[in-house]
């Protein structure tokens, strides 16, 4: 049996209820998320249910843009989320173990790929 330990995220912003700032759909601390670095990220819901869970190279621009793309998995779902949790992981076999662990384990609601329950 293999055990993966999920550890704890780098960077977590959360939504703004009234941003002065600034923002995208609420978030205003996108510049704490590192632009150059690798990993993988989580979508959380007002409830603490998992909406999504994605990787990328470059983890700032990747997330931004499920919030500004129209063909993104989250255009039609961007207001539920109220938090996003940021994991820097350079190594993409990683990346990719972790985000389909997480993703079946936690059962995220609007991913598609990598999905083995149903």
């Amino acid at each position: 049996m293999i055990s993966i330990t999920i550890p704890e995220p780098d960077v977590t912003i959360a939504k703004q209820e009234n941003p002065q700032l600034s923002h995208i759909y609420g978030f205003t601390d996108f510049h704490l998320i590192p632009r150059d670095k690798g990993g993988f990220f989580t979508f959380f819901n007002d409830k603490d249910e998992l909406l999504f869970v994605g990787k990328a190279r470059k983890l700032r621009p990747r997330i931004k843009k499920h919030f500004e793309d129209s063909v993104s998995v989250m255009k039609n779902h961007r207001d539920e989320v109220v938090r996003i949790e940021v994991y820097v992981n350079e190594n993409p076999v990683d990346r990719e173990i972790y985000e389909t662990y997480i993703l079946n384990t936690h059962r995220a609601k609007y991913n598609v790929d990598k999905v083995l329950y149903k």
